[in-house]
């Protein structure tokens, strides 16, 4: 059972949809809407992050044993992630597109990368080390993206 791939695959595509939802918005130089659009990828980009953090990286760590690798370079990328978002944020903020497009290219190519390497190896990893009554627990612990 890939319950853990399909749940937060599916929370990655949500986000990525929130993100290209702000980038249009501030490409068509919409500020309400970017700012709107943007907030709402920052909140669900938040919420999923903290799903991995809190929920599914403990439990993997705890039944696998493996607690200095993959899960330790997805944290670091979170933390990139977030500084990429703040300074998204202030952009909004001072309407600056040039440097948000600027930032967008960024976060993007980041995104891409960092999905792949948890849809196509760290998830996997998560949906054989976890049972089926672990992927329950995680997947009922977790918030939805609205």
């Amino acid at each position: 059972m890939s319950l853990i791939n399909t749940t937060f695959t599916k929370q990655h595509r949500q986000c990525d949809e929130m993100f290209a939802d702000a980038e249009a918005a501030v490409a068509a130089g919409n500020w309400q809407q970017a700012g709107q659009d943007f907030s709402a990828f920052a909140g669900a980009m938040e919420l999923h992050l903290t799903n991995e953090e809190e929920i599914l990286f403990p439990a993997f760590e705890d039944r696998s044993g493996m607690r200095e690798g993959p899960t330790m370079v997805m944290r670091d990328e979170h933390i990139h992630i977030r500084r990429l978002i703040s300074e998204m944020t202030t952009d909004i903020e001072q309407q600056d597109a040039d440097h948000y497009l600027g930032l967008s290219e960024t976060m993007l190519i980041l995104m891409q990368q960092h999905n792949a390497k948890e849809e196509q190896m760290l998830y996997g990893m998560c949906d054989n080390a976890l049972g089926d009554d672990d992927k329950s627990q995680v997947i009922d612990k977790m918030k939805d993206i609205d």
